[in-house]
């Protein structure tokens, strides 16, 4: 009987600070919320894919929702018109990044683009960006090396073949591809050298991957900043660590880039990556090109513009090889629009419509950061009519807005045709968001389509690929910051006939 008595009080009570709990949330008019916990708030309802947890938290409380990682409140958007409010009318308020324990450690002093607070020093990293990495005089002065890495990568799954066909995994192929192209770029060299065996590749790709592979993730400690340096230390100790050996790395490149430049300058004016031209901008204004400013960007284009590159890519081989009717209408159309005896290059990319259809799908289906990186609201505001006060976190969910069946027709279906005629510009452009929306949104994207549209439409026109049984390829997904595929994608390759000759001349 006492038992009984506990156990209704228990009940009762909770009852009670439940309502307490929704009448003091509806007075504040926050957005609709599950229950929280003392302490860790809702925490102990996210579970792995962190995305789908959010969907399926979305799916009973709506696109816009508010919830608490330990005290942290978090505003979660998972609809088209949501985001749009937040990055239209609130664009300013939600501009800046959270602070977190990868911030504190990799940004020197929150000086990086990925984490500059909003004003005027983001837009001056954001001005250098642009105009030395990712502008149209930039890339098109950087297309030589793309189309040079992609050449290398042909000619080596060639030599792999023999003529014949032959198993082939993709997912270490495309990330050698990924990190030469940037490496280049930043610094005039490669990760892989060619006269590199398989040992030795692998031990340079477990070292980029430790110290360059997205960090940019939410610890527990940065909800429970008061704990931090009691319970969550070994998070610190791993990102001290990671930083001493960034700082290593990029300081030598610099180093070695200022010693070429000093040593024969005229020999270096055609030749310059944007290591040498942030040298020599340097000398002209230290505070503004200083060494740290130069290691912060090394070290986003790393980051950023390597891993998820090649997840798009064998995401878009893995799809192709799934659906060979779409596979053979893409190499239909690089035959029609590429003169025969020739590679496609950079330049044949806007002719090649339905290949970029492809890419756009592939973007859609696998986004490769399916939670755009945290924002914080600066200052109150509202979302949906709904209050936000200062200090909230938002969380968009692009994967669960990609896959909105309100948004999207069959939206679990892989269908490239749904991009032709441009459809992401003539409609709303909040519903296809893989490189995040609003001022913050992904200043490397342009880099990005072009590699993997030379990648993937060289790959189509030179080699014939199929899986390696009957069965379909596993599309499942990992769980993290980006979108790994559980099982890296190996695949049958074979040249095709009428390109062996270009190819064995290459």
């Amino acid at each position: 009987m006492e038992l009984l008595y506990y156990a209704f009080l228990s009940v009762f009570t909770l009852l009670i600070a439940k309502l307490c709990f929704q009448l003091n949330h509806n007075k504040k008019n926050l957005p609709p919320t599950p229950l929280a916990l003392p302490i860790v708030g809702h925490l102990h309802l996210l579970k792995k894919p962190l995305y789908k947890s959010l969907q399926t938290l979305t799916e009973k409380y709506g696109p816009i929702m508010f919830l608490k990682f330990g005290p942290r409140p978090v505003l979660v958007v998972s609809s088209t018109s949501a985001i749009e409010e937040c990055f239209t009318k609130n664009d300013i308020v939600f501009a800046n990044r959270v602070r977190s324990v990868s911030g504190d450690h990799l940004s020197y002093n929150y000086s990086v683009l990925a984490w500059v607070p909003y004003g005027h020093k983001w837009r001056n990293l954001r001005r250098i960006t642009a105009i030395e990495a990712f502008s149209t005089n930039s890339l098109q002065r950087s297309a030589c090396i793309r189309n040079e890495e992609v050449q290398f990568l042909v000619r080596g799954l060639f030599e792999a073949t023999n003529g014949g066909s032959q198993k082939v995994d993709l997912k270490i192929t495309l990330t050698e591809l990924t990190f030469n192209v940037i490496m280049r770029g930043i610094a005039g060299k490669r990760c892989f050298e060619s006269g590199m065996d398989k040992e030795e590749k692998k031990h340079v790709l477990k070292y980029f991957k430790e110290t360059f592979v997205p960090t940019m993730k939410m610890e527990l400690g940065d909800f429970f900043p008061a704990l931090r340096r009691v319970f969550f230390r070994s998070v610190d100790n791993r990102m001290e660590k990671l930083q001493k050996e960034r700082e290593i790395f990029n300081q030598d490149l610099i180093e070695e880039r200022r010693r070429k430049i000093d040593s024969s300058p005229t020999s270096m004016k055609n030749k310059k990556c944007m290591i040498d031209d942030l040298l020599l901008l340097q000398k002209a204004d230290l505070e503004q090109y200083s060494d740290n400013t130069i290691k912060g960007l090394v070290s986003t284009m790393l980051t950023a513009g390597t891993d998820t590159t090649a997840l798009t890519m064998e995401w878009a081989m893995a799809l192709l090889v799934n659906h060979p009717e779409v596979l053979h209408k893409a190499h239909s159309e690089i035959e029609r629009n590429i003169q025969q005896g020739r590679l496609l290059d950079e330049s044949d990319l806007p002719k090649l419509l339905y290949l970029n259809c492809i890419i756009n799908e592939t973007l859609r289906l696998y986004p490769v950061a399916p939670l755009l990186i945290p924002h914080f609201s600066s200052e109150d505001c509202t979302v949906g009519g709904y209050n936000v006060p200062r200090g909230t976190m938002l969380i968009g969910n692009a994967w669960a807005i990609h896959r909105d069946p309100k948004v999207w027709v069959e939206p679990s279906r892989f269908m490239p045709e749904r991009f032709e005629g441009g459809e992401t510009e003539k409609v709303d452009g909040y519903k296809f968001i893989p490189f995040g929306v609003g001022r913050r949104s992904c200043p490397g994207s342009g880099l990005a389509m072009r590699v993997v549209g030379l990648a993937l439409g060289t790959l189509i026109q030179c080699f014939e690929w199929k899986r390696i049984g009957e069965e379909q390829v596993d599309m499942s997904a990992e769980f993290g910051i980006t979108l790994p595929k559980i099982k890296p994608l190996v695949v049958m390759c074979k040249p095709r006939p009428n390109m062996i000759d270009i190819l064995s001349q290459l």
